[in-house]
């Protein structure tokens, strides 16, 4: 298989959130792997996550800048993200 990422992922398990609708709702998750372009996240359900949103990612006890995301690919507990 072709490799068609621009940019290397590492190995992670860092607690996250996916944030939409003006940080009304929030849908806890982890992520899996990440890179300068995107990440790999792991969830119960990906069935209510947007095509677009913010992700938190938690270290250290606190919250690092969110990113801006969209959906590059998706199975039932998933979700492969570009950051924007």
């Amino acid at each position: 298989m072709e490799e068609r990422r621009r940019a290397r992922r590492l190995r992670a398990l860092k607690g996250a959130k996916i944030s939409f609708n003006s940080g009304n709702s929030v849908i806890d998750c982890l992520v899996r792997n990440m890179s300068e372009t995107g990440a790999r996240l792991k969830l119960e359900t990906t069935a209510a996550v947007p095509e677009r949103f913010s992700l938190i990612i938690i270290e250290n006890g606190g919250a690092i800048p969110q990113r801006d995301c969209e959906v590059a690919w998706q199975t039932a507990t998933e979700l492969g993200v570009r950051f924007l």
